[in-house]
């Protein structure tokens, strides 16, 4: 029998276009552990995690989880009720006031809204977005709780490469922009990592260009800042400044979804709809849901 989650007494009243709050909530709470390979992780944080459902209609049921103490709390953002073409999250810790904030950005034609959840006050609230486009990073602060756009690198599509994609990343404790694409032969690999010397300021980007592999997938970066990444060989740190690459022993890494450093936190998610995980083995729940410790 598939384990499944528990269910609190009371049951909170949730959002749905479709179906009961009840059925609702007895649905997602009792999942085994095999339809939680429909949820994403968007972020990860000091010990916590941020899931919310693959399923569009279901996009705003939003999970909080916290593998230490194994229980996870159900957040309900706005439910979207127009077309859109995507939906972002991103959790942070607000070191200022120690709690967990989780912002979430609706893109539609030809705007964008926004909101953000705070753990310490359950709570949803709106927050002013730019609606000017840029080729930028956005980001989001969340002391003030302000938006500002960070310019990217001049030119760093170069005409020597054949771009393939680009990603964020953290190297070296600063910001990073991966970009990844093939030699002019279209043999080679290349790296070209696009590193913030001094945050916000445009002028401090400095390019690091590496000679590698060609890379499939990129899965960040690790304590000792070597790159994960999936290559024809399989799942590899690599490492830039040496350029010696080494095989994870991961098997069937075609799955992996996101990664993340391991830290243990020991933040109580209490109030309403918090779950604890029953009859389940830490190692196969991480490994359902695509979380590499």
């Amino acid at each position: 029998m598939e384990p499944a989650m528990s269910v609190p007494t009371k049951k909170p009243k949730l959002w749905s276009e479709h179906v009961p709050n009840e059925l609702v909530y007895d649905i997602l709470t009792q999942l085994p552990v095999k339809s939680l390979i429909r949820f994403s992780i968007f972020g990860s944080c000091n010990g916590m995690v941020c899931l919310a459902s693959a399923d569009e209609r279901l996009s705003h049921l939003i999970y909080l989880w916290n593998p230490s103490i194994r229980k996870f709390k159900m957040l309900c953002a706005t439910p979207l009720t127009l077309r859109h073409e995507c939906v972002a999250l991103g959790l942070a810790y607000h070191s200022q006031n120690n709690d967990f904030k989780i912002l979430r950005i609706v893109c539609r034609e030809p705007s964008a809204e926004a909101e953000i959840y705070t753990l310490s006050t359950d709570s949803w609230r709106k927050v002013v977005i730019s609606e000017e486009k840029y080729d930028s990073i956005l980001s989001f602060d969340v002391n003030d709780e302000k938006f500002q756009n960070i310019m990217l690198p001049q030119n760093h599509l170069v005409d020597d490469m054949f771009f393939e994609f680009q990603q964020l990343a953290v190297f070296k404790g600063l910001l990073a922009l991966m970009v990844f694409g093939k030699a002019l032969n279209k043999i080679n690999g290349i790296c070209n990592i696009w590193v913030m010397k001094e945050y916000a300021v445009v002028e401090s980007w400095t390019k690091i260009h590496v000679s590698v592999d060609p890379v499939n997938n990129f899965y960040g970066c690790n304590d000792n800042n070597e790159l994960l990444i999936e290559n024809d060989t399989g799942l590899v740190s690599f490492d830039p400044d040496s350029l010696n690459q080494n095989v994870l022993a991961i098997e069937d890494a075609n799955w992996m979804h996101y990664t993340t450093n391991s830290m243990e936190s020991l933040v109580l998610l209490d109030g309403v709809n918090v779950s604890s995980e029953m009859n389940v083995k830490s190692s196969r729940l991480k490994s359902c849901i695509k979380y590499l410790f």
